[in-house]
């Protein structure tokens, strides 16, 4: 009886051993911006003589742009730089891991120029380009200015 019972372990052990492996759960992959588009406000080489000033941002809203294949979204910024001398610079960087766009306003101006402080208005829009899916969010100067979904 006791040999019995020993080969009914042993047969059990062996059919517990037979189950399927748990295969790999399916992992999200990584926000990224998969194209990027023009953007004519890039930060550029020659601005490290220049002097950086802030913007004020009035308003920053995105619309998606039904027109382009695929859809994409579009950042709207509406402020006024330091002075008329001012070139606007916008630094729109790559997703982190928490899906989210930070996007650096800010205005460069010559050392060299002396200019009135007069405030000079903007009003820009500028494409995002594409992403991987997910649900992002696009944060300009560390403000929210919006959700975008990409699938």
């Amino acid at each position: 009886m006791k040999r019995v019972l020993f080969l009914f372990s042993l047969f059990l052990a062996s059919c517990a051993a037979l189950q399927a492996a748990p295969s790999p759960a399916s992992t999200a992959s990584a926000p990224r911006a998969i194209k990027g588009e023009e953007n004519p406000y890039t930060p550029l080489l020659e601005d490290v003589n220049l002097k950086q000033d802030g913007v004020i941002i009035t308003s920053a809203s995105l619309s998606e742009r039904y027109d382009l294949t695929p859809i994409r979204a579009e950042l709207h910024l509406l402020g006024s730089m330091p002075s008329v001398c001012s070139e606007l610079r916008i630094k729109v960087n790559p997703p982190d891991q928490q899906y989210q766009v930070m996007v650096e306003v800010y205005s460069v101006s010559s050392l060299k120029l002396n200019c009135e402080n007069v405030f000079q208005q903007f009003k820009v829009s500028i494409l995002l380009g594409e992403y991987s899916p997910g649900q992002y969010t696009i944060w300009v100067n560390d403000n929210l200015a919006g959700t975008l979904a990409s699938y």
